[in-house]
């Protein structure tokens, strides 16, 4: 199945009349044109279309931790709203303040300062301009295939082929790029994505890269990638070492898999090796508001006449009150400790599918972040669209992997439906391509 073929069979007029009018209103662009369906109604963890259909979703940007509108959350920006709906530049107000305060005291880098923006890739953009200040330096390390957002800062240590297009012209300069510490996509099928070889290619080219180039200012990197893949134990101590030997700043990118959605509040708990620079977005603003953050070491507040994320809602009380109040719902009901305990039960499920199923060839990934690895013979993509028909949002990442990341208040039974469909939507695609897929492919 592909999304022509999906769309003839699940969108009807309604939700085309509203595609039509998209697609004549918005500039096209890779990831967000051409939209699959017309959504009307969220809420928890489904989300439903303009035909009422209603779809568990397992992909939502990576911002729906709490799910979407939580009475809590929305409650308190309705009172912020009637209280305080803005502030100006020129002055602070308690709710970017206690923002502040809470992101700093539970981050594992030590004593903190922040800066907010609205998005994700401007708080990046802020991070590498704290690490330019502090080092006297401008060149960076990071992966292949990565991704850290759309401004030029953000897009020249990104990693994908297709954000570096020659139409955009020149990105910064000084960007290194080193392969990422899994298997890339299209190298070596059929070997472990996750296999320690891996990881030690990746060190060894970055330690080169080091010896070459020396003057590198940071090395920016998602501790946990957002396509689940988890490091070796030893792999971020290493590279830990290596910056601190030659007076480079660690910049840990949580923007996808922050505020407790690995099971840890940051997902840098995991790895055993504390950062210099934290960047968070994305669940931060609760999914409802645009919220992100740089937390820095305070050490590196060394730049005071210039102007690192001066923006216009930099410290805006309706997007602070957001924040807040999602890290007020994480602690409360122990939301990190529920995804490290669900992530279990969605191991233990997707074994049992592995078993089963020769075309699921293997899972990885951390609490409420995982994901399937399925046989080369199999259409991922159709996969994909098939369990959406079936009521389960996810996606196909990197050729062969089915990527979940659910949201933090998912109940067990909504955990258990989504899977159960998502090995029905396997055994279906297995079923319509018996030659190439019974066997596991090749």
């Amino acid at each position: 199945m592909d999304r022509t073929a999906w769309q003839k069979r699940n969108v009807t007029a309604a939700s085309r009349a509203w595609l039509e009018r998209d697609a004549a209103a918005f500039l096209r662009q890779s990831g967000s044109t051409p939209c699959i369906t017309a959504i009307r109604r969220a809420e928890g963890v489904w989300i439903e279309d303009h035909e009422g259909r209603r779809y568990i979703d397992l992909h939502g940007n990576s911002v729906h931790h709490l799910g979407y509108g939580h009475p809590r959350l929305i409650e308190a920006l309705t009172r912020q709203m009637k209280e305080l709906p803005f502030t100006p530049r020129r002055f602070t107000g308690e709710p970017a303040v206690l923002l502040a305060e809470a992101l700093g005291r539970p981050w594992p880098g030590g004593k903190a300062k922040v800066l907010l923006t609205t998005g994700g890739s401007d708080a990046l953009e802020v991070a590498l301009k704290i690490a330019r200040v502090n080092t006297g330096r401008h060149k960076t390390v990071s992966f292949h295939d990565s991704y850290h957002g759309s401004g030029f800062g953000a897009l020249s240590v990104g990693g994908r082929p297709n954000d570096r297009s020659p139409r955009l012209g020149p990105l910064l300069e000084g960007a290194f790029h080193v392969p990422p510490f899994y298997r890339r996509p299209g190298t070596a099928a059929g070997e472990p994505v996750d296999a320690p070889r891996w990881a030690k290619l990746s060190l060894d080219a970055m330690r080169a890269v080091f010896t070459r180039e020396r003057e590198i200012a940071a090395v920016v990197a998602e501790p946990i990638r957002a396509t689940a893949h988890v490091p070796p134990d030893w792999y971020w101590p290493e590279v830990r070492a290596l910056c601190d030997r030659h007076g480079t700043l660690l910049i840990f990118d949580e923007i996808p898999t922050g505020l407790g959605k690995t099971g840890r509040l940051f997902a840098s708990e995991h790895v055993g090796a504390r950062p210099d620079i934290t960047v968070l977005g994305k669940a931060l603003g609760g999914g409802i508001m645009p919220v992100a953050a740089a937390i820095a070491r305070a050490d590196l507040d060394s730049a005071p006449e210039l102007a690192l994320g001066h923006y216009t809602h930099e410290k805006n009380p309706v997007m602070a009150c957001a924040a807040l109040a999602t890290l007020a719902i994480v602690e409360q009901e122990n939301l990190v400790a529920r995804a490290a305990k669900l992530g279990e039960r969605a191991r233990l499920q997707a074994e049992r599918m592995t078993a089963r199923l020769p075309a699921v060839v293997g899972l990885r990934g951390r609490g409420l972040l995982f994901a399937l690895e399925l046989a080369p013979g199999v259409a991922v993509e159709s996969v994909a669209w098939r369990a959406l028909e079936k009521g389960v949002n996810l996606s196909a990442s990197e050729g062969h992997d089915l990527l979940m990341t659910a949201p933090l208040v998912i109940g067990e039974a909504e955990l258990d439906r989504a899977l159960d469909l998502v090995k029905a939507a396997i055994t279906e695609e297995i079923a319509a391509t018996p030659a190439q897929a019974a066997g596991g492919g090749g």
